[in-house]
């Protein structure tokens, strides 16, 4: 079950849409979803989270805590919506766009993906083109 949490002055329009793209590339990963929450909050809600559970002092556009059982992909993902807009205007992207990416980004570090190394790092961003371009067609 995927549910959609608002911390902030914000709410997707089209929840059942990218309810059913996420649960799509959790299927083709061969994975079933599971209890997944993604809270949309500011800056600073996801700052203190970072400092408080990862011990990381910056900011960032995304963390999720992984609770994954096997192949049920299960999680929280949280997402500044404000870092969110930033990355947008830096990367020349819509705001939909590096929104979705960054939704995607979350859900493929619970399948097991990672972005440490240079060569994780490009593995990652073909993972999220590959899914980006079901929710596109």
């Amino acid at each position: 079950m995927i549910t959609f949490n608002y911390e902030t002055e914000f709410e997707i329009s089209n929840e059942s849409i990218l309810e059913n793209w996420i649960d799509t590339i959790i299927s083709n990963n061969d994975c079933e979803t599971g209890e997944l929450n993604f809270i949309f909050c500011d800056d600073e809600y996801l700052y203190k989270l970072n400092v408080e559970f990862l011990n990381h002092d910056t900011f960032t556009d995304v963390i999720s805590f992984d609770n994954t059982l096997g192949k049920l992909i299960s999680g929280d993902i949280f997402i500044s919506v404000e870092r969110v807009r930033e990355n947008a205007k830096e990367y020349n992207a819509t705001f939909d766009d590096e929104l979705h990416r960054v939704l995607i980004h979350g859900v493929l570090h619970l399948l097991g993906f990672k972005d440490k190394s240079p060569e994780d790092e490009k593995m990652m961003r073909s993972q999220e083109n590959d899914a980006l371009s079901f929710l596109n067609n």
